[in-house]
């Protein structure tokens, strides 16, 4: 009889504030923050700083290509993401729903922007193309090619009418969207532009990249005949087609490039973010202050000219001074006279500069001003972190920082505790108590770079092996470190517990393996009782012990070195049982199964290998990720084994017959750790994208052979889509100036369409010479009555009425 196994599922994935592959955006009623979480949306309300929603895409391919790449909010309350894989979701974020998916682009989604309707969509993608997509129909509208590299942002002007593209190819182009024609392509940057803005009262168009300075651009509106609204421009007999004229441009204060420049929504301030750690805010004056400015500007300048050439004509006789006083009045003459002429640093000037703790990521203006204050900002963080800034003329304050959902580095180990009610994982410097049912923060405890940790049978207690090589005890209930003991010279790379005993043992990188003991006792002047561990003994190895496992009747203990073999050991004597050799790169990981029966050891160099602890023999060696193994573990109770590497792959093999049962992908970057429920229920995984996630375990059956077949149609799909891109792609590589082209993309599922459509029309004309026929015979002599093709029994009806 074929053996059937239980299907693992993705459940849950929780720790994700904000990543860093797209911005952050404000909803149109600035109370929520929308923020990336890898492949979901996390809906926060800012001032409770809770994530309320979470807009999770349901789709069957579950991996990196799902990534979210780019968000933009309308008007109303629909949400609009791009990802990795070139499509963008429409969503409903009162219902959390999603509306509808539009697929056009070939490459991930770089830059979405609604027009002030919300009625029509802009995306840009790394596949060079802009799309303009109507959110009332759900379609495409048309395709505007043009750039020679990745679009970076996107701006409506001139009521919608027109559309400003900017791109890594260093150059700005203005289309027209009545026309579907670029008008005008705007050199002038010496790198690539990164970012771009517009202000409410279009009046300036605002570029950022990786020049010394803001480029600002004066936009010509035809009702004005040409004119400038800041008087910026030359007169209006210039090209006619010269939308963006050069206002000018400012100094940054900072070297890096920039990252992304924001007007807030009354066009007030310009936020510049460049790609570190600072926010330039600039005010922006309006049309009388700015003049203003420009004629105090000119009047110092001529008052300092003046005292200038007095100090010359003292020094240099009364002849010399009578010339210079005839150049000055000819030279200056019209400036009294005529309106002196705005530049940008009489309409830009620097406010503040913010500086976080880290580099920063995105930032987006709350679209409400707050009563007290200029405006508020929202920062993300490359250490999964959200912050608000409110900006007032004299200072900037931070407000809140959303920082408890997360880890603020990768994931580095991950335990359950007995009864599976408790999650405890670490990173570089804080402890975290989850709830792995509904991904809750339970607890934050402050710590130092967590390797490794332990629930203790009790769930009131928690040990953290630190990379300083002390071991700390963390007390789950209250949230609190208790105490800091040093325990080795090296890092502590493992801890397990001793089964049936109070007690666990430590391998760290100073060779040492040590015994320890707890007790949980009352100290002499203290009320309350408390957990006193104490080292019992050690065992010295020959190298860095790696890691430790102990069998489950604690008889043996097997300890991985350096040196890439597994030694094991009687726990009771400490005399050399078995040395397991075979690995070509330091073992990573390893599990005893629960019968002791089985040894599994996954290494660097890709491979697991499954032995038999009665004589350490290798059973099996099989190649099992596409990098190093950095975890295993055994399902409680089974010869079932899972396995996580540097791939973001999880793996669920069958240790017996040595089969691959189940590939499982969500994560987006390298796996370190696992741990797999007591009842085998689900298992929760732990990464370098800062995520932690859930599998369960299904009631649905799969067979081996089933789940092979399912993995190479994949392949082969994979393959064919490959093949036909590559084939009938353009051999041009340059596309043609202004092109214009359809909005759609060819995918496997367009193309199963059309060969349905194909087939019914082929049914339909079929259908047709049988009718022609049929009346014919009828007219002739009289026939049977005419039986119809079931598939066109709706054209019948159609023809009867």
């Amino acid at each position: 009889m074929v053996k059937a196994y239980l299907q693992y599922e993705p459940a849950a994935s929780f720790g994700v504030i904000a990543s860093v592959e797209s911005n952050i955006a404000y909803d149109s009623s600035g109370k929520h923050l929308l923020s990336p979480a890898l492949e979901k949306i996390g809906v926060w309300h800012v001032r409770q700083g809770l994530c309320t929603k979470t807009l999770t895409p349901s789709s069957s391919s579950h991996g990196p290509s799902l990534a979210v790449t780019s968000i933009a909010s309308s008007p109303s309350s629909l949400i609009a993401g791009g990802y990795g894989d070139g499509s963008i979701r429409i969503w409903d974020s009162d219902k959390g729903a999603c509306e509808t998916t539009l697929n056009g682009h070939k490459g991930a989604v770089t830059a979405l922007r609604y027009n002030k309707a919300g009625s029509l969509l802009a995306s840009g993608s790394k596949d060079n193309d802009v799309i303009l997509w109507d959110v009332v129909g759900e379609t495409g509208l048309f395709r505007l090619r043009g750039h020679r590299d990745q679009v970076t942002d996107v701006v409506f002007m001139s009521s919608g009418k027109k559309l400003v593209s900017s791109s890594k190819d260093k150059f700005l182009r203005v289309w027209d969207l009545d026309t579907q024609h670029c008008i005008q392509i705007v050199g002038g940057h010496h790198s690539e532009i990164w970012s771009l803005d517009i202000d409410l009262d279009e009046r300036y168009l605002v570029t950022g990249s990786a020049d010394k300075e803001l480029r600002f651009y004066a936009i010509r509106h035809e009702s004005v005949d040409g004119e400038s609204v800041n008087g910026g421009g030359k007169s209006s007999d210039q090209n006619k087609w010269e939308v963006l004229r050069t206002f000018g441009e400012i100094q940054r204060q900072s070297k890096d490039r920039v990252a992304t420049v924001q007007f807030n929504k009354s066009g007030s301030l310009l936020a510049c973010q460049v790609a570190g750690k600072t926010v330039e805010i600039y005010r922006v004056l309006d049309d009388a202050e700015a003049k203003r400015k420009a004629k105090r500007r000119v009047h110092r300048k001529k008052e300092k000219k003046h005292s200038k050439e007095a100090l010359e004509g003292v020094e240099n006789g009364d002849k010399n001074n009578e010339n210079k006083g005839d150049n000055s009045s000819v030279t200056h003459g019209p400036i009294e006279t005529s309106i002196p002429t705005v530049t940008v640093p009489d309409v830009f000037k620097l406010l503040h500069t913010i500086r976080a703790s880290k580099k920063i990521c995105s930032i987006s203006f709350c679209p409400i001003t707050p009563k007290n204050s200029l405006a508020s900002l929202a920062l993300s963080l490359n250490n999964n972190l959200l912050e608000f800034y409110s900006i007032e003329l004299g200072e900037t304050k931070k407000t809140l920082a959303i920082d408890l959902q997360g880890h603020r580095s990768d994931v580095r180990s991950v335990t359950l505790s007995s009864d599976n009610t408790f999650l405890m994982s670490t990173s570089h410097n804080a402890v975290k108590i989850w709830n792995p049912s509904t991904g809750s923060c339970l607890r934050t405890i402050d710590s130092g770079y967590g390797l490794c940790s332990l629930i203790l049978p009790s769930n009131k207690y928690g040990l953290v092996g630190t990379k300083d090589g002390t071991i700390e005890i963390i007390d789950i209930g209250s949230g609190t470190c208790l105490e800091v003991m040093e325990a080795h010279g090296g890092s502590v790379r493992s801890i397990s517990a001793l089964p049936h005993k109070n007690g666990f043992v430590t391998g760290s990188a100073d060779h040492d393996v040590k015994f320890w003991e707890y007790q949980i006792k009352r100290k002499t002047g203290q009320a309350t009782k408390q957990l006193i561990v104490s080292n019992v003994s050690t065992l010295k190895m020959n190298d860095d012990a790696l890691v430790v496992a102990i069998s489950p009747d604690a008889k043996y203990i097997a300890v991985a070195l350096l040196d890439s073999t597994v030694k094991v050991h009687f726990v009771d004597t400490f005399k050399f049982f078995l040395s397991l050799y075979g690995h070509k790169l330091p073992v990573l990981c390893m599990d005893i199964s629960s019968d002791g029966d089985l040894i599994v050891t996954g290494s660097a160099d890709k491979n697991l290998k499954i032995w038999g602890l009665d004589f350490g023999d290798c059973h099996k060696s099989i190649f099992a990720h596409a990098d190093s193994v950095m975890a295993v573990q055994f399902v409680p109770k089974t010869h079932y084994v899972f396995s996580v590497g540097k791939d973001r792959l999880v793996k669920y093999w069958d240790a017996d017959k040595f089969e691959l049962l189940l590939t499982l992908e969500g994560h987006h970057a390298d796996i370190w750790c696992l741990a797999v429920s007591n009842r085998g229920d689900f298992i929760v995984t732990g990464s370098h994208d800062r995520s932690i996630r859930r599998w369960d375990r299904t009631e649905e059956q799969f067979f081996i052979e089933e789940e092979k077949e399912k993995r190479l149609e994949e392949m082969f799909e994979a393959d064919l889509d490959n093949a036909f891109e590559n084939r009938y792609a353009s051999k041009e590589e340059i596309p043609e100036e202004g092109a214009v082209a359809l909005a759609g993309k060819q995918t496997q599922e367009t193309l199963t369409a059309t060969d349905l459509v194909i087939e019914r029309l082929d049914i339909a004309e079929a259908e047709k010479k049988r009718i022609a026929e049929h009346q014919e015979e009828e007219n002739n002599r009289n026939v049977a009555v005419f039986q119809a093709n079931p598939h066109m029994n709706g054209f019948h009806l159609l023809t009867m009425f």
